[in-house]
């Protein structure tokens, strides 16, 4: 599978037409992979809970989620300071990244 088409100014991927907000690149390497993990971790704990009906175990997994994403910059507030708003979930068809996804859509 194909990586994720990236908007050209870096702060989203494309994934089946819809954008979603990158991690901020000025986030320590260190630092991205430690959250990262946590992500990950977070994820996994959540679909065990699931999977063993532990409803309170799985809103404590949802709040590390949340908590993640966020300090991956992925949630909460947008990590651009331009006054740019975040279009993530919108499809990048009816953005102002409409001309370059079209491009990308038909290989251009």
């Amino acid at each position: 599978m194909p990586d994720p088409a990236v908007t050209p100014d870096g702060r989203y991927v494309v994934v089946r037409g819809r954008l979603w907000r990158r991690s901020d690149p000025s986030l320590d390497r260190d630092e991205r992979e430690r959250l990262v993990a946590e992500l990950m971790s977070a994820r996994s704990a959540k679909g065990a809970a699931r999977r063993s009906g532990d409803e309170a175990a799985v809103e404590v997994a949802r709040r590390r989620v949340q908590a993640a994403k966020e300090a991956l910059g992925e949630r909460g507030p947008v990590w651009w300071d331009d006054g740019a708003p975040d279009l993530t979930r919108h499809l990048a068809r009816t953005t102002s990244y409409a001309e370059w996804w079209a491009s990308v859509e038909d290989g251009s």
